[in-house]
């Protein structure tokens, strides 16, 4: 009986330990889902608390003020030069607030903010120093990025506040790269077109048309794109042939002359060598044999007749 009582007080006792573990871990998780969705509007009240005021005292006015829609751009700018975003086209001397919210491809959202009615200024956390303001921020808070990189790909949004609403204008930035154009022939006779390293993928087409294959790589690490195009013109005389790339950043076209020789397949290549080095063989191994055949007739003993009749005719003669 003291066995059974202690048995069963243990599985209670192990039974509380499992609820209690999993009250605990339910705790955890639920800390962890509101920690990260208030994280960003931690970062933006650490990083702007006067905008907030500024915002609050402001929305007994735009209440009776309907907001405009925001208006979102698609802008693609050549990788190398410079792209200046502006801000909703607003009355500068009404502009209280101006805020970038900048979005780049993994990463986390950075902020930067200008007040106008105290003049200052507030980077946030965004730490690319080629993202910069345009100009003068009392007259026009707009953003520039000098020189464009691959990694400026992203979502750029202005966010002005003014006495009659606020107003909103996003930008999706596409950085374009141009690609590196090649045309070469290889040794079996086709014709090898190639854009290398291009944002987006370019498209190749051949002049005159042939049996073409398409390969595509994607490097994952810039986002960049090369395709390859090989071309072959099996039993046609196509003297030569031009390549064609087309690309956002511009059109470009290479032309080559083909080698009639290099066109010529393996098969018949080999058969034109054979027979050369067959009548070589055969003339090597006549000469070899003939060498032989006159070693064994001057190296051979003489039959018994052959030597009674020649001593013969030695007597007969003497």
């Amino acid at each position: 009986m003291l066995c059974t009582w202690i048995t069963s007080d243990l599985q209670l006792l192990l039974i509380l330990t499992l609820f209690l573990v999993a009250e605990c871990i339910s705790a955890v998780m639920e800390d962890l889902v509101t920690s990260n969705n208030s994280l960003m509007q931690e970062m933006g009240k650490d990083n702007y608390s006067w905008a907030s005021t500024i915002t609050s005292s402001m929305d007994r006015k735009q209440s009776t003020v309907t907001p405009p829609a925001e208006v979102n751009t698609s802008l693609s700018v050549l990788v190398g030069t410079k792209a200046v975003l502006s801000c909703p086209p607003v009355l500068w001397t009404s502009m209280l607030l101006t805020t970038w919210e900048i979005v780049l491809r993994d990463k986390l959202p950075c902020f930067r903010a200008f007040r106008g009615d105290t003049n200052e200024t507030k980077g946030g956390n965004c730490t690319d120093e080629r993202i910069t303001w345009a100009s003068r921020l009392d007259e026009n808070p707009a953003l520039q990025i000098d020189p464009v990189a691959i990694t400026h790909d992203g979502y750029y949004r202005c966010q002005m506040v003014t006495p009659d609403g606020n107003f909103h204008r996003g930008y999706h930035l596409q950085v374009l790269v141009p690609p590196e154009v090649t045309l070469v022939q290889t040794e079996n006779g086709t014709a090898v077109c190639k854009a290398v390293a291009g944002k987006p993928a370019a498209q190749i087409s051949w002049t005159p048309e042939g049996d073409c294959v398409t390969e595509q790589k994607r490097h994952w690490g810039n986002g960049t794109v090369t395709i390859q195009s090989t071309c072959h013109w099996e039993g046609r005389h196509v003297p030569n042939v031009s390549c064609s790339v087309f690309h956002l950043t511009g059109n470009r076209s290479l032309s080559i002359e083909l080698d009639q020789d290099a066109k010529t397949s393996a098969p018949l290549r080999i058969l034109r060598i054979v027979p050369p080095i067959f009548i070589i063989l055969v003339i090597v191994g006549s000469i070899w044999l003939l060498k032989i055949s006159g070693c064994r007739m001057k190296c051979s003993p003489m039959p018994a007749t052959q030597r009674r009749t020649i001593h013969f005719m030695i007597l007969q003669t003497g």
